[in-house]
């Protein structure tokens, strides 16, 4: 009976531990929209760390965001969008920083606080929440679209940087080993 039990609570743990590793694949749009949050952000943090400290001033040409603002526009962003769907703005907290502190550390910081905050805001969404409808730009929409929306531009600034990257010869860290 000693040896049924050791193996059951061995298998109980190597299940703990497997399903621990593996994604978790529950439907649902906030579970789905919250992936993409993930991905987003660990690939704009990941990416603005590559960036060297003295390239976080750089842009293109006259009148275009540097990184060091469009990472900060990225980080105002999410506050306004999770502003939309009832997230508080944090004591503080000023979306609008985009010409604030341009050192690497303060935007790093202030983009993954960011991230941080919109993840609480979804987290705490109910899904029935999602039809609710909010007013975003002037226009009722529903809140699911308020998310789709925060998840567009997220994805389309960090295409920007991944541009401004490759422009300043930085590979983007989760693409190095597919390009060796």
């Amino acid at each position: 009976m000693k040896a049924v039990l050791i193996v059951a609570a061995a298998a109980l743990v190597n299940c703990l531990n497997v399903s621990a590793a593996q994604p978790d694949l529950r439907p649902g749009f906030r579970n789905e929209f919250l992936k993409q949050l993930d991905e987003v952000e660990k690939k704009s943090l990941s990416l603005a760390r590559a960036i060297p400290e003295e390239k976080f001033s750089w842009r293109p040409q006259d009148g275009v965001r540097s990184f060091g603002e469009v990472f900060s526009h990225m980080a105002g962003a999410n506050y306004m969008f999770s502003n939309f769907i009832g997230g508080k703005l944090p004591d503080g907290v000023n979306p609008h920083v985009e010409k604030a502190s341009p050192q690497k550390a303060d935007i790093t910081e202030r983009l993954r606080k960011s991230f941080a905050h919109a993840r609480r805001v979804v987290m705490n969404m109910q899904d029935s929440d999602l039809d609710k409808e909010v007013k975003m730009f002037g226009n009722m929409v529903s809140e699911r679209q308020v998310l789709f929306v925060m998840a567009n531009h997220a994805h389309e600034h960090l295409g920007q940087v991944i541009a401004y990257a490759r422009m300043n010869g930085i590979t983007p860290p989760w693409s190095e080993k597919a390009e060796q």
